[in-house]
Order: structure tokens, then C-alpha cells, then sequence
């Protein structure tokens, strides 16, 4: 791997990990191609060249694994939930979260408590597909 090849790699997994570490918050483009050192448009071909999907695609997916792990670890209501994970309405979260997980949040946190495992086995069960 060349030196610029691995400089925008890592420039990539900056933006990345600050989308890991504030998901809840209101990310953009423009602010996460600040982090990566790079154009907005820049930014947007090089993380999906680079990690196989859009940012915001990304961080849509951050945010439904955290909400998967709310429904079915706490008892706060679905709308509580959307926005503490950082989406602005419910009909976008739900739509969402059912084009990630294939149901509906309530459908899934119907499907009871989860199941005592160790952390890792948990959350690669529950990492959606896509």
C-alpha cells in the first residue's frame, strides 16, 4: 500500500470513528469532510470506495444497532428511543429501521429481552445484514 493510499485510509477512519463516537448528534457531510481533511464530494467517494457505502448510509446503520440494543435491553418507548439515537422524526427512523433489520422497532423488541451472552456474540448477532 503507498503512503497516500494509507494516509487517505486513515483520514477515512478519523470521519468514521467521530461518526462511532457521536452518532447521536447531528452529523454532516460537511463536518465529517473537515475531520477527513477533504471536500465534501471527496469525502463522500473516497468513504464509500473505502468502507462500501455512503456516510450517511453508515451512520443510519450506527444508529439502528443502538436503538436494536435499546428496544429489547430497556423499557422507554419507541419515540424515546429514535431520539436519543440521534434520528430527528419517527417515520424516518422507523422507515429506516425496517429497510435495515426487515420489522418494525416494536415488532422487534417484541421479540422479548435479549439473551445473556457475552457482549461480542451479541452484538455481531444483532449487527444488521447490508
Amino acid at each position: 500500500m503507498n503512503r497516500a493510499v494509507e494516509e487517505t485510509n486513515r483520514r477515512m477512519l478519523r470521519a468514521r470513528d467521530a461518526m462511532d463516537r457521536d452518532y447521536a448528534e447531528p452529523l454532516d457531510v460537511p463536518a465529517l469532510a473537515q475531520i477527513a481533511h477533504v471536500s465534501p464530494r471527496h469525502f463522500i467517494r473516497v468513504f464509500r470506495a473505502t468502507f462500501g457505502e455512503t456516510p450517511h448510509r453508515y451512520l443510519q446503520r450506527r444508529r439502528v444497532e443502538r436503538a436494536m440494543f435499546l428496544l429489547r435491553s430497556c423499557d422507554r418507548s419507541v419515540t424515546e428511543i429514535c431520539m436519543e439515537v440521534g434520528f430527528t422524526s419517527l417515520g424516518t427512523f422507523s422507515r429506516t429501521f425496517r429497510e435495515i433489520v426487515g420489522e418494525s422497532p416494536s415488532d422487534y423488541r417484541r421479540r422479548g429481552p435479549l439473551p445473556e451472552v457475552p457482549t461480542c456474540f451479541a452484538m455481531a448477532w444483532m449487527r444488521p445484514r447490508g
